[in-house]
Order: structure tokens, then sequence, then C-alpha cells
């Protein structure tokens, strides 16, 4: 996968990037960080320009997010109701916690939005309750767009001074992502565990 990954970045460039950058946020099967560091060493080497590799993983990335705010926005918080009454205790969900989601996004959907593109598999999963929830279209793109942007600028930044050692990239972000779905996958265990519906008043 990797040798594959290297490849389109050297030869496909600013659209290789864009593409993988889309296809990593609709089903991440490589990291964003080592996509981008690949970029940033390519532009290291003198073969593209850094700001337009940044500027093609971030295109990428809003790409990748909008898919799942789509599928989010047609499904809709009417469907999501319905959804939770049959399936609420799988997914630890009441009709309370969908109204605090609901607030959430629109009170501080912008910087929820801004700080969940810093971390692994939130950044993609984040995307799907922003559409059900309603955010606004053009707040979401925006700050997708900021938060995505200041990722890509560190990895790129990181694989343009690393040069040809990229495989220091992954060995520390890979770790990490691994990390973290084993924590979203322990915090779901416990709720299904411990959770109880609230009581109606």
């Amino acid at each position: 996968m990797n040798d594959l990954v290297i490849n389109l970045v050297a030869q496909g460039g600013y659209w290789g990037v864009v593409l993988l950058m889309a296809l990593e946020n609709i089903f991440p099967p490589i990291p964003s960080e080592l996509i981008m560091g690949l970029a940033g060493i390519e532009a290291g080497k003198g073969h593209y320009n850094l700001w337009a590799m940044i500027f093609a993983g971030t295109v990428g990335s809003v790409a990748g997010n909008y898919f799942w705010y789509a599928i989010g926005r047609s499904f809709g918080p009417k469907r999501l109701e319905h959804f939770v009454a049959r399936w609420g205790r799988w997914l630890t969900l009441d009709r309370r916690e969908i109204d605090r989601f609901n607030g959430l996004f629109h009170r501080h959907g912008a910087s929820t939005i801004f700080f969940a593109r810093m971390i692994p598999t939130v950044r993609t999963l984040i995307s799907l309750p922003a559409g059900i929830f309603e955010m606004s279209r053009t707040k979401f793109l925006l700050w997708t767009f900021a938060g995505a942007g200041l990722w890509n600028v560190l990895f790129a930044g990181i694989g343009f001074q690393l040069g040809s050692r990229f495989d220091e990239i992954d060995q520390y972000t890979g770790p990490i992502s691994t990390g973290v779905i084993g924590v979203i996958i322990v915090v779901y265990l416990v709720r299904v565990i411990f959770w109880r519906p609230a009581k109606s008043d």
C-alpha cells in the first residue's frame, strides 16, 4: 500500500494528493499524515510547490469530509430520532443526548469541527453528526478547510524537512492513530455496559 501511495504522490502530483486525501477521509486506508508527509518530501525535492501541495491536500480533505456531511444532512435529525428509538441501546443515545449534540453543533460547531480535524479517526467521524444536526454548510466547509489546512501544513512541513526519511512519519503517527481507535472502542464498550436511557419527565 505504501508503494502505491508513494507512486501516486510522486507521479500524480497535486491531483494524486487530492485523490488520496479525499479517499482517506471517506474510508481511511492510510493515514493522512503519511500522505502529506510524502507530499512534503516531493516538494522538498523540488518536484512540486510545497504550498500548492498543502492546498491540494486540504481540498481533498474537504471533499472527503463533505461526503460524510452530505450523507448526514440527507439522513437528518428526524430519521435519527426514529433510528435511536429502535437502536438507541447500542448507540448509547437517547432523545436528551440528541438534543445535547444538536445544541453543541449549533453553539460550538465551528470550534468542534476545527479541533476535531486534528484528532486521528475523529476528524472523519465528526462530519456525519455535523450533517445530521444541520450545521451550516458554509461554516462546515470553512472550518473544515481551516482545521485540515493546519494539520496538512504540519505534516507536509515535517516531510519537507525529513527528506526521504518518510518512514519516520509513520513510525510515530501510526501508533497514535491506532491508539485513538483503541480508546474509542473501549469508551464505546464501557458506555454500552453502563449506559441507561434518561427517565422521561
